[in-house]
């Protein structure tokens, strides 16, 4: 019998090494601060410390948006095949399958250098947004809306969607929101890509897998519950009675506690302040006051406090974003970290093959056919 040491989960397993992201100290992307970043930075500098392992200057930051810009255009071809998709399918599931559609049109598709795999990077990142916005239209019978050279990675993920162009509050609001969502360390979905990776296939192949993975609700689909939640609770004079007797019956309560963070994920922290700027700019305090009793209570009762989800849920509801849309809006931003970590992997690469534990039964004796 094997006296190996068996990890459910593979929780606390160091699978690998990264210079990307980590959790110790506080979450950090290439070694600044989340914090610093949601303050001070936007997506794309984000999505480009990311992919090229440090800020960019004011020049190199324009030679980025000037190539995002040009690849900001999806072929008719998969439009059009979109709209032949039926309505009934999940966003994600179409998400899924427009990623890998557009891999084909892909000039560089079999370049798998460093440069190669930015670049297609990059195309990703414009490209993924104009199919969430289209797909959604497309469901709703309204035209389709391209994208305007002028605006940021989140107004116009914003105007694709809504029609309109953005407030400057709801424009950063949604900006914070992308590179809070842009990288996690060794999440499900980014382990995903690695793997997919390291047998070395291609960076769309990784990528389309991680979509995969984040589909899951005990992943990507976290805040799509959450609002769930809410919209059961009501109103804040239920909500008191709801969440005690939710707990009362061991209800799993999505949006709270975290695999990794034990004593409270930051990205909460900086996410719920635009919650409640855009609660009382969009006149929602009284969806906003009742997440607080939940919150108070689930943190005071549980010893859980709340993860990213818990606010970003609020915060795209009160952006105007359907429910439908919460889990693809991740893609747009986490594309970003998954494509960083498909570099690195192919940069110093090991198949990733682990052992598992056998609980199966042994030494059974085969009989034939006519035996059995």
């Amino acid at each position: 019998m094997t006296t190996e040491a068996y990890h459910p989960g593979l929780e606390g397993v160091i699978a690998g090494e990264t210079a990307i992201s980590t959790i110790e100290g506080g979450l950090q992307y290439r070694g600044y601060s989340i914090a610093d970043l949601a303050e001070q930075s936007t997506f794309l500098e984000v999505a480009y410390l990311l992919l090229h392992g440090k800020l960019p200057s004011e020049e190199e930051l324009a030679d980025f948006l000037a190539i995002y810009s040009e690849s900001a255009e999806v072929d008719d071809s998969i439009i059009e095949f979109l709209r032949q998709i039926p309505l009934h399918v999940g966003a994600m599931d179409v998400l899924r399958t427009g990623i890998s559609a557009i891999s084909h049109f892909d000039p560089q598709l079999d370049d798998d250098s460093e440069g190669g795999n930015i670049a297609k990077a990059v195309r990703m990142l414009a490209q993924i947004p104009i199919l969430i916005a289209a797909r959604y239209r497309m469901t709703l019978g309204m035209d389709l809306i391209e994208p305007d050279p002028d605006l940021s990675f989140a107004a116009n993920i914003l105007y694709m969607i809504t029609g309109k162009c953005p407030s400057e509050q709801r424009e950063r609001a949604m900006d914070v929101s992308l590179i809070l969502y842009a990288e996690h360390e060794f999440n499900a979905s980014t382990f995903t890509a690695r793997v997919v990776t390291s047998t070395q296939s291609d960076i769309y192949s990784a990528i389309v897998a991680a979509v995969g993975a984040l589909k899951g609700p005990l992943h990507g689909g976290a805040n799509e519950r959450v609002m769930e939640v809410l919209e059961e609770v009501g109103s804040p004079d239920n909500a008191e009675d709801w969440i005690r007797d939710a707990l009362a019956k061991k209800r799993r309560i999505m949006g709270f506690g975290h695999r990794v963070y034990k004593t409270g994920d930051p990205r909460a922290v900086i996410l719920k302040r635009y919650c409640g700027e855009l609660a009382e700019k969009t006149r929602n305090l009284e969806l906003e006051k009742m997440a607080e009793v939940i919150e108070g209570i689930v943190v005071e009762e549980k010893g859980l406090p709340p993860n990213l989800d818990w606010p970003s849920a609020r915060l795209y509801h009160y952006l105007g974003l359907d429910v439908e849309l919460y889990t693809p809006l991740f893609v747009a931003s986490r594309v970003s970290g998954w494509a960083a970590h498909a570099i690195e992997q192919t940069a110093n690469n090991r198949l990733i093959r682990p052992r598992s534990r056998y609980t199966g039964p042994t030494g059974q004796r085969f009989l034939p056919i006519s035996g059995r």
